[in-house]
């Protein structure tokens, strides 16, 4: 094709560039946005529906039915569940047990995961998957010799009004720390692996010491993990019901999960009250969760595109 075929003609204006086809939705993406779309309402329908539901009186639900148009949104639910629930108490039985419990977990956690990382020793795989299959064990196994193993371990009266590991919060946050140390290993090692050996060799020949090449070195560049963890642990610890049920008898010392029992009557149950404690005992999960949902994405999703 020659020169002066493909120049536009004298006295006529070039041809506009042509644009790019717009291509319509792929199905499959189509199909997958729809999935997507009906299981995130699939978890959120029961959630709305308790919310509007602890707005709602209860006078009004009995005469109309919990599923009709609301006619009055009150928040008198929340201070009666406030005031007759004394949830406050609860919640710092709850801060007590949850935050030393994560803070100790996530500290042993790391520690191990640098041993079995950085370390090449003939234990190191078999302690490894010892920690893993920890995580496979089915809690109700254990509770009758970890009952009786509590009732022999003597506290001081400082630390336990029993006198003993039982009914204490101390005990409850030893089972945390022990179920939930094997999953923070087996992800903490899991990210260390993927750091360069060079980091901690080039520390070793500055004269840095195990501890300082954990400390200094490895330990600042798991912040991700590390705060993706700390979001899981706590809302796991936090939303425990069965351990504080099985370790504990005294009533005021069990978490803020056990205080919707105050909220019922004997022979009769407000759904609406139950319903507005609930969302105000699940609100601090929530609350942690999107404070930290960045760390939490990002720490999930560290090391996906690394070989």
């Amino acid at each position: 094709m020659s020169a002066a075929t493909t120049a536009a003609a004298p006295g006529r204006a070039p041809a506009p560039p042509r644009r790019p086809r717009r291509r319509g939705p792929r199905p499959a993406r189509v199909v997958l946005h729809v999935a997507l779309t009906l299981v995130a309402a699939a978890f959120l329908l029961p959630v709305a529906w308790a919310v509007l539901t602890s707005l709602r009186p209860y006078e009004e639900t009995a005469r109309r039915g919990y599923v009709s148009v609301p006619d009055t949104l009150t928040l008198d639910n929340y201070r009666t569940a406030l005031q007759d629930g004394q949830l406050l108490p609860f919640f710092l039985n709850t801060v007590v047990i949850v935050v030393p419990a994560l803070v100790v977990t996530l500290a042993l956690a790391s520690m191990a995961a640098f041993v079995l990382s950085r370390f090449s020793f003939r234990l190191n795989l078999p302690l490894l998957l010892l920690f893993t299959a920890g995580n496979l064990l089915p809690p109700q196994v254990i509770i009758t010799p970890l009952v009786s193993i509590f009732r022999d371990v003597p506290l001081p009266d400082v630390l336990s009004s029993s006198g003993a590991l039982f009914d204490s919060y101390w005990g409850v946050g030893l089972v945390h720390v022990g179920f939930q140390v094997g999953f923070c290993v087996f992800v903490l090692s899991s990210y260390m692996r993927t750091l360069p050996v060079e980091l901690t060799e080039a520390a070793r020949v500055d004269g840095a010491g195990v501890w300082r090449q954990y400390a200094s070195v490895v330990l600042p560049l798991c912040r991700a993990p590390l705060a993706a963890l700390a979001t899981l642990q706590f809302t796991w610890m936090y939303n425990d019901f069965f351990w504080a049920l099985v370790l504990m008898v005294t009533g005021d010392k069990r978490p803020i999960t056990s205080a919707l029992d105050n909220l019922r009557a004997g022979f009769f149950t407000d759904n609406n009250l139950v319903a507005a404690g609930a969302v105000l005992i699940a609100l601090p999960t929530v609350v942690v969760f999107v404070v930290l949902q960045k760390q939490l994405v990002g720490g999930l999703t560290v090391g996906a595109t690394k070989g």
